[in-house]
């Protein structure tokens, strides 16, 4: 072999080594990334929110499954005040209980406003009904005014529905339902006219809150904003805020917003806490749930009743006997065999979950067990019950 065919072999030895290098240090970056997230998915600018808009109104067009008026007057009130307004006129003496709507529904209509938009635009709203209307599909919301709770108009909302819900019901009373017929959308249903002021530069700094309080989360936002744009950029205030120096004019803001909101941090972890759904029997157990040594012993008593039926006939050719029937009771009462299983100190959630596998323990056996390990303090974590 001459001497270039080595240099060459020399070469590529050299590279594949880098190429295997450059892989180790990407998987190894990758890493310590894989729990990272994004500062903009764990924390919100304070000052930037949205604001809740209701309003009132009529859906009409209805297939005679509308608001039934002797029970909703206020329906029809609505409706002969608009009509009213329209130019429409009703008869002299005319009693607005007798007035009967089938294809009429009174309304709420609730939607929310983002921050920062703009006149003009459009926002989805959802439609409900607030008297005994069977159902608002195919129904048209006419124009309705959407007001803040300044009692200001910030949006009109008019359209037609898009109903998830079905109800079906025969005349002799029988019916199906699907659903909820009785609450529907109008997606850019409404109009905005009126924005509501944001003030993004209110002084040299911007705010930023947590989502969910923790002193490490703060602590390493802060440290991550100053290692990117330098020292004292970023101060942690309490759990949930972070202070930041930002620049005063708005076009720098934003940019610097920008940057800021796409860099990464690892979160702090969680407290240990077991949360249990008292109703679904759901339980969901953190990962620094502790266990101090602990035998549990579980098992339950299983009660049967039957019920037997004799029946008691006469002799043969009897004048005065008669069949009669008598009811048979059996009770039987059985104890499953109680299985111990041993908690080592410290064990983690893995070993929780498998020991109580292997006892075959329900979720609402589950509960039991957490509830005597919290109150012989052998459980080291917050017992949550929702």
């Amino acid at each position: 072999m001459d001497q270039n065919m080595k240099n060459i072999i020399r070469k590529q030895r050299a590279q594949v080594s880098l190429l295997i290098l450059g892989m180790l240090l990407v998987l190894l970056a990758s890493a310590e990334t894989a729990n990272a997230e994004r500062i903009k998915d764990m924390a919100s600018i304070a000052g930037v929110r949205a604001n809740q808009l209701v309003g009132y109104g009529l859906v009409v067009g209805l297939d005679g499954t509308g608001d039934r008026t002797t029970q909703a007057p206020f329906t029809t009130q609505t409706l002969i005040t608009m009509l009213q307004r329209m130019g429409v006129t009703m008869p002299p003496g005319t009693n607005p209980t007798s007035i009967q709507l089938k294809n009429v529904a009174a309304v709420t209509i609730h939607a929310e406003l983002p921050p920062f938009a703009k006149p003009g635009q459009t926002i989805d709203v959802t439609v409900s009904s607030i008297a005994n209307a069977e159902s608002l599909r195919g129904g048209t919301l006419l124009v309705s005014p959407l007001k803040g709770i300044n009692g200001q108009v910030y949006a009109i909302a008019q359209g037609n529905l898009v109903v998830g819900g079905l109800g079906m019901s025969g005349q002799d009373g029988s019916s199906v339902t699907i659903n909820v017929p009785s609450v529907g959308r109008i997606p850019n249903g409404a109009i905005i006219e009126q924005a509501v002021p944001t003030k993004l530069i209110q002084s040299n700094y911007m705010v930023l809150n947590l989502h969910r309080p923790d002193f490490t989360t703060a602590a390493r936002l802060a440290d991550r904003i100053n290692q990117f744009l330098g020292a004292e950029t970023a101060q942690a205030i309490d759990p949930v805020s972070v202070r930041i120096t930002a620049p005063m004019t708005s076009n720098s803001r934003i940019s610097f917003m920008s940057v800021i909101e796409n860099l990464e941090i690892t979160p702090g972890d969680a407290p240990a806490r077991v949360i249990v759904n008292s109703r679904t029997g759901t339980v969901v157990i953190s990962s620094h749930v502790r266990v101090m040594p602990a035998a549990v012993s579980h098992g339950s008593l299983v009660v049967s009743i039957t019920e037997d039926f004799d029946v008691s006939q006469p002799q043969p050719f009897s004048q005065t006997g008669r069949t009669v029937v008598t009811p048979q009771s059996s009770i039987d009462v059985t104890q499953e065999d109680n299985r111990m299983f041993l908690f080592k100190p410290g064990v983690e959630l893995n070993e929780i979950v498998r020991a109580v596998n292997e006892v075959g323990a329900a979720p609402g056996d589950l509960v039991a067990i957490l509830e005597a390990l919290r109150e012989a303090g052998a459980l080291r974590a917050e017992l949550v019950i929702i």
